[in-house]
Order: structure tokens, then sequence, then C-alpha cells
């Protein structure tokens, strides 16, 4: 089966798990999924899908993996003995054929918030995997090993490259379990100290790497509707993200309601407190200059936090960000599907969103139009016009 540890996910599941059930646990929630790549028909596979995702539902966590959790200095005790009681439930995922979706089917997770949240890294593996194994059984591995050799070698001939660290952030979009451990490896081997760790908690475990990770859009999308007042849903979300953390893991996610709104809302308090900031949607040369803009404004050195970019990177963009950025900043990579996905043939591009929050919409608004979505334009727009938002 593809998924057989409940730790094969994104590490930032966990982060927000735990929150959830510490400042959240009574939220219900919807999430649906969406494949942005034309042209593509999933419904060939719809039971092997299907079958995948209900092994998914039977599997819990070993005490090896629950003593791992827990020697995460920021995982707290009472979370690890609520996962020793945790499996993820069938009848909260339903998976059928929909003419309503391009791709032909419609995958569609509601229930609480604290039992649904690990759905979606795994069930987007395995419709990747199921994808790739039926659409090219007889490809080699050939190609990929040798596009993936040559950009390591550009990182290692990159000039005045000590501090560049990339960490692989593309289990949602791998090619398959197999291919992302193989690629990890490599990395791990020909790149040695420039290979920070990966955002996979299995892999991080079993290989001794860093899990990376901390919040994902769908916290500060939940936030719409659990909040004192919509305006105030981001500050809201980043305080209570300080509540959970007290400091700890303080990469803010800035492209939920666009650029704008964020700079609005991260202000000194949260410019000192946190230790830096995600890009994942819209030019991220500008983003950058105006992140290093906003932080000297608030009088905090820039080279004292972290920009971390995560949106569609290839090599060339992260050596070309490299460039521009470094000795300016602290400077993070997380690549997904480049590294774990770039074989031959197109990757899928495929998401699981957040729709709802306790029966509200809910949406993203990113700096990328393309990037969002929300399934009532009226709330979309009344979005907007809360966070000033022209576009």
């Amino acid at each position: 089966m593809i998924i057989e540890s409940l730790l094969d996910t994104d590490l930032y599941k966990f982060t927000m798990q735990q929150c959830v059930l510490h400042q959240f646990p009574g939220a219900e929630v919807e999430y649906r999924f969406k494949c942005r790549t034309p042209g593509v028909d999933l419904r060939p596979f719809l039971d092997e899908i299907r079958e995948e995702i209900r092994h998914l539902t039977t599997l819990t966590f070993t005490e090896g993996e629950l003593d791992y959790l827990r020697g995460l200095r920021f995982i707290k005790n009472d979370y690890v003995e609520f996962l020793s009681l945790f499996h993820l439930k069938e009848k909260y995922v339903e998976v059928k054929p929909s003419d309503d979706y391009p791709c032909g089917i419609d995958i569609h997770i509601a229930g609480p918030w604290l039992h649904t949240i690990l759905f979606e890294i795994p069930v987007l593996a395995i419709v990747n995997e199921v994808y790739f194994r039926r659409m090219y059984p007889d490809l080699t591995e050939e190609e990929g090993e040798r596009r993936l050799d040559a950009k390591i070698r550009m990182i290692l001939d990159e000039p005045e490259n000590a501090e560049l660290r990339i960490s692989d952030y593309g289990t949602r979009r791998r090619f398959s379990r197999a291919w992302q451990e193989k690629v990890i490896l490599r990395l791990r081997d020909g790149l040695g100290y420039h290979f920070l760790g990966t955002s996979n908690v299995f892999f991080a475990k079993k290989h001794g790497l860093l899990p990376l990770g901390t919040m994902a859009h769908e916290y500060l999308q939940a936030c719409q509707a659990l909040g004192p007042r919509l305006r105030d849903s981001q500050v809201f979300g980043f305080e209570m993200w300080a509540k959970e953390y007290r400091g700890d893991l303080g990469i803010a996610l800035s492209d939920v309601y666009g650029m704008e709104p964020f700079l609005k809302d991260f202000d000194m308090y949260f410019c000192k407190l946190f230790d830096g900031a995600r890009h994942d949607s819209g030019d991220p040369f500008v983003w950058g200059e105006r992140m290093i803009e906003h932080w000297t404004k608030n009088k905090c050195d820039p080279r004292s936090k972290s920009l971390i970019f995560s949106d569609a990177l290839t090599i060339p963009r992260v050596l070309e960000l490299w460039r521009r950025f470094r000795g300016r900043v602290g400077l993070g990579f997380g690549i997904g599907t480049n590294l774990m996905n770039d074989r031959g043939p197109t990757p899928l591009n495929v998401v699981i969103k957040m729709v709802r929050a306790n029966g509200q919409p809910v949406a993203k608004i990113s700096d990328a139009p393309e990037k969002g979505m929300c399934e009532d334009e009226s709330y979309l727009n009344y979005l907007r016009q809360v966070f000033g938002i022209d576009r």
C-alpha cells in the first residue's frame, strides 16, 4: 500500500493539529480536492484511490513513532497521548465520480478539524502515486536520476554557497513514496550540509534528518470563522499561534490575503516575535525586498530574520534568489514538485483546500489568483472588501 505510516506526512500537519487540540478542539471543517492540471481524467483510478484511502484509515501510531514525536521540543505530551488513541476515520472522507470537476472525481473531507486535518497530505500522495503508476507503469528511473544529479551539481558549483541550504517539501506531489526516499537519500549524500532536511516526518525519523514545518494556509483560513472579527482573523491566527508555541515555530505564512493585508497586520510586535516569513505565491523578489524593508522599518535587523521560499521552486530559481538576498537576510528554500516529481511526465498540480469552517465559507486570496479556492463567490467578494483587496 502507498501509505504505511501516519508519520508519512508533513510536519506542519502535526504542529497545526496540536494547536487545534489546545485552542480549537470543537471546530468543524470541510475540505475539497482540486486538480489544476488540464486534461486529466482520474475516474479510471477511483476504486484504487478508495482502496488506498480505506487502508490509510486503518493505521495507528506505533510506540516508536510516538516516542519520536515526543522527542521534538515543541510537541507536548498530552498531544502525543491524544495521538496514541488516534486514527483517521473513513466516515469523514468521500470519494466519488463527479461531472462537476474537470478531473472527473470529487474528494470531500468533512468533520471535526482535530480528526480530519491529517487527511490532506496522504490523500494527495495517494492520488499522485496511483495516477503515475497506472499511466507510466514502465517508466525507468534513469531520466529522473539524471535530472536530480544535474540539480545537485548546480548547487555544488554555485560560488559562495557556504550558507546555501535546500529542503524537501514534496510529499503531497511526489511521484511515489519509493522515489521520494531515493531522492532524499541522494540529496543527503550528494549535498551534505547543503541539504537541510525534509517536511516528511516519516523520512526524517527513518534517516535522522531535520523535520521542517510550521503552519499552512488552512490554519489562517479557519481563523476567519474562529476569530472574533473577520478583519482581525489574521492577527487572531498569529496570536493564537504565539499562545500555543510561545515564540517557537516562528515562521509566518504571508499570502492568505496577499502582501498588503499581511504587512498591515504583521506589526512591530509580530516582527519581533516571529523568526521569519514564508513565501508561497506572487513575485518572490518583490516579496523579499518588501519583507526586508518592513523589518527595517519595524526596528528589526533583517539579518536576524529568515525568508523561506516555497512557491514552485526550481534549482535555477533558488540560485537567483540566493544571489539576490544572501548576506542581507536568513534564507531557506523548500522545494516540492521539482525535486519529487521530475522524471519526465508532467506532474499533477493537485491540492486539497479547506472551504468551510464551523459552517461558514473560508477562502484564500493569494498573490497568485490561480491559487485561490472558495466555493462561495459572494463570501470571496466580501472578504476582498473587508481586507481592501481590489482584485
